[in-house]
């Protein structure tokens, strides 16, 4: 039996976020620059998201380019950009073929002027499509986020919008860029780190992390199904104990 076959598809989580590791360490170990390790993870990339629209998974987020990224060689980025926007203009065929829409979040005004309009591009396009949502965290920090968070939220209390003793949870949550989504309920991290590396920190609060030492370019739709069985053998309490859950 298959790990596809041993998925309770009633207890699918609806959002599975991913930090997609490992691509520099993989080419490395094949003497080749970091850039190849970029260009097999794109493969990756693909098969999981084709197998989370398979399974009916509503949305997926990857980190895909970190604010600290900015900090890597000059040429390393320039190539990991000249990618992204070839790969999104040869995949945006498959993501109308499959129903999925395109998103992303981060300081996108960051991105080069070419990658920036080939990606808005292909968000309008799909914009209608109504099955996975993909997003893609671009020159994102997930701290600079809630601070940008705690901004809008100040704005709004200086100008007379909102009242301080009105700001709740939900408050902070509706000005994060997630704020149409739902939390995610599965973190997962590729190359055997163990950290969150600045990464939905609000939004995961709740989420089953779910760690493993494949690299990110040897990461496929079986590995997915294995993380998804291993969410599915927890138990998810939010603070009660097992017998409330029960």
């Amino acid at each position: 039996m298959g790990y596809k076959d041993q998925i309770d598809f009633s207890r699918l989580p609806q959002h599975i976020a991913i930090i997609m590791d490992g691509n520099g360490r993989w080419a490395k170990g094949k003497g080749k620059l970091r850039v190849f390790g970029h260009r097999n993870g794109v493969v990756s990339v693909r098969d999981v998201v084709e197998a989370s629209a398979e399974l009916g998974i509503k949305y997926v987020t990857l980190y895909t380019f970190s604010s600290e990224n900015w900090n890597r060689p000059k040429l390393e980025v320039s190539a990991i950009m000249e990618l992204m926007v070839a790969t999104i203009h040869k995949e945006i065929d498959n993501f109308m073929k499959n129903n999925i829409r395109l998103n992303a979040i981060g300081e996108l005004e960051m991105l080069p002027a070419k990658c920036h309009k080939e990606l808005i591009g292909a968000i309008n396009k799909t914009a209608r499509n109504t099955g996975l949502t993909l997003t893609l965290a671009l020159s994102y920090s997930s701290r600079r986020e809630i601070t940008q968070a705690a901004i809008n939220i100040a704005r709004k209390v200086q100008q007379g919008e909102l009242n301080p003793d009105d700001i709740n949870e939900d408050t902070f949550g509706n000005n994060l860029y997630t704020s149409e989504m739902p939390d995610p309920e599965l973190l997962i991290r590729t190359s055997g780190e163990y950290r969150i590396s600045n990464y939905l920190l609000w939004q995961i609060a709740y989420a089953e992390l779910y760690f493993t030492s494949k690299l990110w370019p040897d990461f496929r739709r079986e590995d997915l199904y294995e993380a998804i069985i291993d969410y599915q053998k927890r138990e998810r309490r939010f603070g009660m104990i097992s017998e409330q859950l029960n």
